[in-house]
């Protein structure tokens, strides 16, 4: 079968990551879905108009789903979980049976938040227990692509930074909004841990996946992909202001639980299963980070 891949979601962090990394394999062929910027090449699509979906997805008829799109804010989630539900669930069913009726499959990106940070590391099987209603939603998204084919598999990352737009585009890089302002205090959770990943590493990562499950069928199911640096919101405030020479003083570490919407304390994700298939690059975070902000400083 020829190996091509539809990336929902192609326009987000993760999903222009992807989109390049298969794009530099000549052996896959690639076509990217937006629908809010949908521009250089990306196929405007509304996910959560079925009938629309279909006919880009038979039309361009994927070995592969890459379903990347989603509502992943909690705090967007907690206010409006029936659009999100939209998209991080009934769109994902849709995508699962038009693959099945292509005989392609689903690799779905899912979350860390689908467990409760009281037990990790979490290991590829274990079973979820989330603690706000965008892990909730994901992993019912997670229920429906593995009933839907048990050859489809679902792919579990913690929080993301990359490449970014602007800096508000993803959780890590808009720290550094706070940390170039140094006129004023600013408040930094240093209580529940993170494994900040660098989409570049993970889009090379999925398509390692990728082309092993070409070469082993028996590769489903779920997959864990991280970061290995333990930081904390403050930890990473502190790094971006000593790369690029600012105070730290300011910087003020809340060893508190964060408020509102609970987040799981250490959701450290167990990814032997991708490390078995040769997939070890990760992009130091003092490196990863300087290579995204340059660009915002001063």
């Amino acid at each position: 079968m020829a190996k091509r891949v539809l990336v929902t979601g192609a326009s987000g962090l993760l999903g222009r990551e992807c989109l390049k990394a298969f794009a530099d394999d000549p052996e896959w062929t690639s076509l990217g879905l937006a629908f809010s910027r949908s521009s250089g090449g990306l196929k405007k699509v509304n996910l959560t108009d079925p009938a629309e979906t279909a006919a880009a997805v038979r039309e361009f008829k994927p070995s592969v789903i890459l379903h990347s799109a989603a509502e992943r804010r909690p705090d967007v989630v907690e206010k409006d979980p029936e659009k999100t539900n939209k998209i991080n669930v009934e769109s994902t069913e849709n995508l699962c049976q038009l693959a099945s009726e292509l005989g392609a499959y689903v690799i779905f990106i899912s979350t860390d938040y689908v467990f409760d940070g009281t037990k990790p590391p979490y290991k590829p099987g274990d079973p979820t227990c989330p603690l706000n209603k965008y892990g909730q939603s994901k992993a019912d998204g997670e229920k429906v692509v593995l009933k839907a084919n048990p050859d489809n598999i679902v792919f579990r990352v913690p929080v993301l930074y990359g490449e970014v737009e602007r800096l508000d585009e993803s959780a890590v890089t808009i720290l550094f909004s706070k940390v170039k302002d140094t006129s004023k205090p600013a408040e930094m959770n240093h209580c529940e841990r993170r494994y900040p990943t660098f989409c570049a590493d993970l889009g090379r990562a999925i398509k390692v996946l990728a082309n092993s499950r070409a070469k082993d069928p028996t590769l489903t199911g779920e997959f864990h992909w991280s970061g290995d640096e333990m930081l904390t919101k403050y930890d990473m405030a502190v790094i971006m202001a000593e790369l690029f020479g600012l105070p730290t003083s300011h910087i003020v570490a809340d060893t508190k639980p964060a408020v509102g919407v609970p987040r799981p304390f250490d959701c450290h994700l167990d990814c032997g299963r991708m490390d078995a298939l040769g997939v070890v690059k990760r992009t130091p975070f003092r490196e990863g980070i300087k290579s995204c902000l340059e660009k915002y400083f001063p």
